[in-house]
């Protein structure tokens, strides 16, 4: 039987220096940065969904202005989600 241990790559839902991707080596998903992660891939989907309630909210009456700042923070926001999508199809396909 091997016992070597298994290492699994997780990208981790923010980015490095000039927004490249960043990657944990890990052999469980117990560990801090993990528990990190997780808790901040929970976090940019919750404020996804409270981004795009409020643009449902302010698109009817917004301004020029108000359009411009949603359309940077929705596109964040879909940013964030797609990594979140992404890390997690790794782990499953891990």
């Amino acid at each position: 039987m091997d016992t070597t241990p298994r290492y699994t790559l997780r990208l981790l839902p923010w980015t490095g220096p000039e927004a490249k991707q960043c990657f944990l080596i890990t052999d469980d998903g117990g560990g801090r940065v993990s528990r990190l992660a997780d808790v901040t891939e929970a976090t940019q989907l919750d404020m996804g969904a409270r981004l795009l309630a409020h643009a449902d909210e302010l698109l009817p009456d917004a301004t020029e202005a108000q359009l411009r700042f949603l359309a940077e923070r929705l596109t964040e926001a879909l940013r964030d989600v797609l990594r979140v999508a992404e890390s997690r199809e790794l782990r499953t396909r891990g």
